[in-house]
């Protein structure tokens, strides 16, 4: 029987495809991650439902984040972290330890290193998350999406190999024509209330010119979904092309990011890789205040490569979201100038082997 792979980190969609590759040829997957979208959330994560609906055992780790200011209960949280990671490490005695980053894969990589369990990471950024700088000195090899990453990791140990995509976007059969053109709202795996609300005012216009996807997020708090159900009983003869879930997954996903005409969206590392593969108009909305101000570098790489458009945080409201798509539907589609790897699992995985 082969041996026990764990997966962990805050990516969840990249490192699923490497973890299906590793499953189909007998490695046993265990995931440790975040079972709900929020602390005080009801709502499970996308991260949950996704790996659970694939067959994989699933463990949820209850850990804090480092902050700037000090923090108590967060540091109590993050102490549980580590003697939570120490017993599932201790329960299953996996050959492997494989982290996609974010807060999550500290205390698990490093209990791993203190229990001599080998640790590989990936990152997923054009620079470096905070996590990955966190575990460098405890993982065995850090495997990078972009070059520019290399300058901020050991040269012994890193190595470019791209990230992984989900097959379905290659695949022409999720393909679909929408009449009108289909524009795709998607805020990363919790949705974006910040986003939903500039959105929700201006679906009345929208669905006069496109059919509108929306990804609202399934927050119990905000109440999002619910107001979404609103606004679409209201569209009239327009109801049928404002379509709104909580998260969309797999071939759903796919169809709507290869289908689409515009897409709106955070700009996290996994969503502009795929955007500058597939060729993709997109208006892109930063989180102000991530690691390193990532997403905006990010966005930044999509603009220059693909043309898309920078929506910063502070300039966001109804009248210039809605301006920007009107202005972005009249230009060209523009493909990426640099080269991009797009087997990056199959590679991932071959070192996770080479390395047990």
């Amino acid at each position: 029987m082969k041996p026990y792979i764990i997966f962990t980190g805050g990516h969840h969609n990249s490192a699923l495809e490497v973890a299906k590759i590793l499953r189909k040829e007998g490695y046993r997957i265990i995931w440790i991650g975040h079972k709900f979208t929020a602390h005080g959330e009801k709502s499970l994560s996308a991260e949950y439902q996704e790996i659970t609906n694939n067959g994989i055992k699933f463990l949820e780790l209850k850990t804090g984040k480092f902050y700037k200011e000090i923090n108590l209960m967060e540091w109590l949280k993050i102490i549980f972290g580590f003697f939570q990671s120490f017993l599932y490490l201790l329960s299953y005695r996996p050959a492997i330890i494989f982290s996609s980053g974010g807060y999550l894969s500290v205390p698990v990589v490093i209990a791993g290193w203190a229990l001599r369990i080998p640790s590989i990471t990936h990152e997923q950024t054009v620079i470096s998350g905070w996590a990955n700088k966190a575990i460098t000195p405890f993982v065995k090899r850090i495997l990078l999406t972009h070059a520019s990453s290399l300058p901020n990791f050991p040269e012994g140990k890193s190595e470019v190999v791209g990230l992984p995509i989900r097959k379905e976007l290659f695949n022409t059969k999720y393909t679909k024509k929408f009449d009108p053109k289909l524009i795709y709202i998607t805020c990363g795996k919790q949705g974006s209330h910040l986003i939903n609300q500039a959105v929700f005012p201006i679906i009345p216009k929208l669905v006069e010119k496109f059919t509108v996807i929306h990804q609202t997020g399934s927050s119990t708090l905000t109440k999002d979904l619910e107001r979404a159900r609103r606004i679409k009983d209201k569209l009239g003869k327009y109801k049928t092309r404002y379509v709104h879930a909580p998260y969309f997954f797999a071939e759903e996903a796919a169809t709507y990011i290869r289908s689409a005409s515009i897409i709106v969206s955070r700009s996290g590392a996994h969503t502009v890789y795929e955007l500058m593969v597939l060729g993709k108009k997109a208006i892109l909305i930063p989180i102000s205040w991530v690691s390193h101000n990532e997403q905006y570098l990010n966005a930044q790489l999509a603009e220059r490569e693909i043309g898309s458009s920078i929506l910063e945080e502070r300039d966001l409201s109804p009248d210039s979201l809605y301006q920007a798509i009107i202005e972005l539907a009249k230009k060209p589609v523009k493909k990426a100038s640099v080269k991009l790897v797009t087997n990056a699992a199959d590679k991932i995985a071959q070192i996770i082997r080479q390395s047990i």
